[in-house]
């Protein structure tokens, strides 16, 4: 074998084992299920009132073991399309199950009765994707 075949090989089998190891790693990933939750203030809520609301979101994952992640912020877009949503919640699951564990469990609901009052709407979009 010339020096420049074995060279040629040696590239190869390199790329090959890159390519293998990315696309195990892309397999091993994790599903997860994002529950996304938009809200809009009523105009009459006072600033307190949507600190305690925001913290009492905030303090569900320690309640709920089904909740594996959990991030919250406020809009800071400059494209002027939230449509009067101000605050974002992004909570997620291992699947389904997770879900269906969170939503009756009585520390969501309990903060849903807290919330609801001050809200003048609110969106939920659920997606599947991978850690």
């Amino acid at each position: 074998m010339t020096s420049r075949r074995a060279a040629y090989l040696v590239v190869v089998l390199a790329l090959a084992a890159v390519a293998w190891t990315n696309g195990g790693e892309k397999a091993s990933r994790k599903s997860v299920l994002r529950h996304v939750v938009l809200f809009q203030f009523k105009d009459a809520t006072p600033p307190a009132k949507v600190k305690e609301i925001a913290a009492a979101f905030a303090a569900l994952p320690s309640k709920i073991d089904s909740i594996v992640g959990f991030e919250w912020g406020t809009d800071v877009s400059v494209e002027n399309k939230t449509k009067g949503f101000t605050h974002g919640f992004v909570v997620s699951f291992r699947d389904k199950a997770g879900r269906a564990v969170y939503l009756p469990h009585p520390a969501h609901q309990e903060f849903v009765k807290l919330v609801g009052p001050h809200l003048s709407d609110v969106l939920v979009f659920d997606y599947n994707t991978k850690e």
